[in-house]
């Protein structure tokens, strides 16, 4: 088996030898002050933008409020991240938020700081929405068109909207085992030579890969 190449961009050949330009290694192709991303998180998308960064957090416009996104993670086509950039102002007797439309006042305007925070080898399902402040655990798998806001525990499925955790995806000895392991921190030739112990949910066969 081949180990992915972190340094491409478009990390999926085809059968054909071309490269699918649907998937992209999102380290490779976003350059966003706002965004920090870690090695092998892809991004998929049936019609592929030019600008990847805006696709998927439309309102993360350099304010600052941080989306940070940890390694391996997978984000399935229509996933949107709702940054704190999208929040309005809701203590006063409207929420109109007439400060943008005065060029004076515009950068001052951000009520809401938080930042948005993935964990790593967290799955993104098709169409899943990630609310402004959202503090995804590790090994999280986000369920199609699930809305997730608050704080999703290590090695939780969550479905629905608003999301729920609908059950976890191993004990807790085992999700303690794997946090302490952190297999996502390794080099990539030792990840490369545990691929059939992640693979095959073999967690004993992981300890004995761990540097």
């Amino acid at each position: 088996m081949t180990f992915p190449d972190a340094s491409r961009a478009y990390p999926v050949t085809l059968p054909d030898g071309s490269q699918h330009p649907g998937t992209v290694f999102l380290s490779q192709v976003i350059d966003h002050p706002g965004w920090e991303v870690g090695a092998y998180t892809y991004a998929s998308d049936f019609d592929p933008p030019a600008d990847w960064a805006s696709r998927l957090a439309p309102y993360l416009f350099g304010g600052p409020e941080r989306l940070r996104i940890g390694r391996y993670c997978q984000i399935a086509h229509g996933v949107r991240f709702i940054t704190s950039g999208a929040n309005h102002a809701m203590d006063g007797l409207t929420t109109f938020p007439f400060p943008i439309f005065d060029p004076a006042q515009i950068g001052s305007y951000q009520p809401d700081t938080r930042d948005t925070v993935v964990g790593h080898d967290v799955w993104l399902g098709y169409g899943a929405m990630v609310c402004p402040g959202a503090r995804i655990g590790n090994g999280v798998i986000v369920g199609a068109g699930a809305v997730v806001r608050g704080t999703v525990p290590d090695y939780a499925i969550v479905a629905g909207n608003p999301g729920q955790v609908v059950r976890m995806r191993f004990a807790p000895d085992t999700i303690r085992h794997l946090l302490d392991l952190a297999w996502w921190d390794w080099p990539a030739d030792t990840v490369a030579h545990a691929v059939p112990a992640l693979l095959g949910g073999d967690i004993d066969a992981l300890q004995r890969r761990a540097p």
